[in-house]
């Protein structure tokens, strides 16, 4: 019962909260005190004083990872110098709210930068100075290490189905479709695997295209584009890009990263500057 209580109180103490931000045909409410402005164009927030100024603008990012992992945050700029963009984890009083509201929200409870006096313009130079790092869980924090490591390889797919890491052939696909070409998206489901060979026709792995996984030859298996709850048309169905950059991360040896090595000048003495 007491557990159950104090469940309770939590709930309508931040539901209580979560009323004192409030936003009426533009207006932003603290408390029945109007503090601010906010207008919306093209999902790009703007935010004024109470005198119509535009001091900052807040756009909501919704993006992809890799796989079916995805990382939601906002942009934050300020109006009359956008030198510098602020990426920024944000808040929201409910489920249910919208990026309008959950915009409003975060700027008054998380990055105190409207108050009852309106939008503080000292803390917004604060914030600038200096910007509070995201709080990533471990999840998103391994999904960013590998999106680090795939880019650095560049890897790209011919209209031949080879494969090609910053321009270099380094393997190639089997048992393509007819209608194969390289942008496309895997959708017929075969009772042949769709192969893949390194650059010296090693075997590498394949995709199965019945139950979208991915096995290497050393014995891996990952599955690519789950359907997630609430989000099923996103991701569904795999690029032949998206397989071999998955494969790069399963099987290392399959693609190495070409690591630039900068040759300096040598002196009569033999030392590199």
């Amino acid at each position: 019962m007491k557990g159950f209580l104090i469940i309770l109180l939590s709930v309508l103490g931040a539901f209580f909260n979560a009323q004192t931000v409030k936003i009426k045909r533009g207006i932003v409410d603290l408390e029945g005190i109007h503090v601010a402005k906010l207008s919306n164009k093209g999902g790009v927030y703007t935010f004024m004083d109470l005198k119509e100024t535009p001091i900052y603008t807040i756009e909501f990012v919704d993006k992809t990872v890799v796989d079916s992992v995805r990382d939601s945050y906002i942009k934050l700029k300020r109006v009359y110098n956008q030198d510098k963009t602020l990426d920024l984890d944000y808040i929201s009083p409910s489920a249910f709210s919208g990026e309008e509201k959950s915009a409003a929200y975060t700027c008054v409870k998380s990055l105190k930068i409207i108050d009852e006096r309106g939008i503080n313009i000292k803390n917004l130079d604060e914030l600038f100075k200096n910007s509070p790092k995201r709080k990533l869980d471990t999840k998103t924090k391994d999904a960013y290490t590998i999106r680090t490591k795939i880019d650095k390889l560049n890897i790209t797919i011919n209209n031949v189905g080879e494969i090609l890491s910053n321009g270099k052939p380094v393997g190639y696909f089997t048992n393509l479709p007819a209608s194969f070409g390289s942008d496309d998206t895997i959708t017929d489901k075969t009772f042949v695997d769709i192969e893949i060979y390194d650059a010296n026709s090693k075997y590498i792995g394949k995709y199965i295209t019945t139950t979208k996984q991915i096995k290497s030859a050393g014995g891996k298996t990952f599955t690519l584009y789950r359907e997630m709850s609430g989000r099923a048309s996103i991701l569904k169905f795999p690029t032949y890009k998206a397989i071999a950059e998955r494969m790069a991360i399963m099987d290392p040896n399959f693609i190495k990263i070409q690591e630039k090595v900068i040759v300096g000048e040598v002196t009569k003495d033999g030392v590199q500057k």
